[in-house]
């Protein structure tokens, strides 16, 4: 499991365990947090393409799906 700070989630890179379309590394571009500092969503940018998705943050938790930095 990826210990993950919350504070530190913005411009955090990430590594794709099982890369699709050639998107293998990916930065973390936008982060949403509630009124009670907790976050809501996050906004993942893929390198080589600049596709924009959102990702629920714990499921970066998983080390199955996704490695902290760039591998």
């Amino acid at each position: 499991m990826n210990p993950i700070s919350s504070k530190k989630l913005l411009h955090s890179k990430w590594t794709a365990v099982k890369p699709e379309n050639k998107e293998k590394h990916f930065t973390i571009t936008e982060v949403e947090f509630d009124e009670d500092e907790m976050v809501v969503s996050c906004t993942m940018e893929a390198i080589m393409s600049k596709r924009s998705f959102l990702i629920q943050w714990k499921q970066l938790k998983d080390t199955n799906q996704w490695l902290q930095g760039w591998k």
